[in-house]
């Protein structure tokens, strides 16, 4: 395709970029105005949970801007790519709504499904597409074996936690959405261990 891989990488950040910067709209203020000490103390007890899952959201977000930068270094594309790319980019953008409803419902388990299966999407959408990318040579640094099968399995063990982290949410506590803050302790542990071997 006539299309620079560059454009492609520079949609993905504006992308990233704004869906971080849409997790912070998530947090209203309060409608009314707040005039007491007890007031403003129950505005942030009210807003407690929508901000640790926003906090979640961002290390994930991150987490996933992370591995398209050292995973998906591209030069060249064709179609199917840039369609799977763009579904990939989809998932990511839905991520901020997603964390408001978990952040505003989360007494419901339904709003806790609807954001692991976002974060699942999303995961399962990016291993297609470095996949797709190692399969058609696309990549740039033409990862080895070894390397490819480092890559497949941490998105292996993030798709584990996050089926795990659903239903721990739904057998014993909502509070195990923080599980998800392991993503990057996990990568960064598994980067230094294939960086040592290797």
């Amino acid at each position: 395709m006539d299309i620079d891989p560059g454009r492609l990488l520079g949609l993905t950040d504006g992308i990233f970029g704004m869906v971080m910067t849409l997790l912070v709209f998530g947090m209203a203020l309060p409608e009314i105005k707040i005039l007491t000490y007890g007031d403003f103390i129950g505005f942030i007890h009210s807003i407690a949970p929508t901000f640790g899952v926003t906090i979640v959201s961002f290390i994930l977000v991150s987490s996933f801007w992370v591995y398209h930068h050292e995973f998906i270094k591209i030069n060249n594309l064709n179609m199917p790519y840039l369609w799977i790319n763009i579904l990939f980019l989809a998932s990511i953008s839905f991520i901020p709504f997603s964390t408001t409803i978990i952040g505003t419902y989360s007494h419901f388990f339904l709003s806790e499904v609807i954001f692991g299966i976002n974060i699942f999407l999303t995961l399962l959408l990016f291993m297609i597409m470095y996949t797709y990318a190692y399969r058609r040579g696309f990549l740039e640094n033409k990862p080895s074996k070894e390397e490819n099968m480092y890559v497949f399995n941490t998105l292996v063990i993030i798709m584990v936690l996050t089926v795990a982290v659903n239903l721990l949410d739904f057998k014993v506590s909502n509070n195990f959405i923080y599980l998800f803050l392991l993503v990057p302790v996990i990568s960064t542990i598994r980067d230094i261990n294939f960086k040592m071997k290797s």
